[in-house]
């Protein structure tokens, strides 16, 4: 995944915080978030992650939970 403005960053350690238990890596790209599992993630997860960030959209893609950057304001 590639970013116009570059600011990747490298996985993050899940063994403490509220990420789901079978959360592998969590990539920030801008202000995204990208969850990545050992498998496929259940609903209970994806939920687990959207109270997490309550203003934002959260979509759950198999083994994929990401948070999508916070919608831009139109004047």
């Amino acid at each position: 995944m590639t970013s116009a403005t570059g600011d990747i960053r490298s996985n993050e350690l899940c063994a403490v915080g509220p990420w789901p238990v079978s959360a592998q890596a969590v990539t920030y790209v801008g202000s995204a978030c990208v969850v990545e599992g050992t498998g496929d993630f259940t609903v209970a997860d994806l939920q687990l992650v959207r109270r997490q960030f309550p203003d934002r959209l959260v979509t759950l893609d198999g083994d994929v939970i990401t948070v999508w950057p916070p919608s831009l304001s139109t004047p």
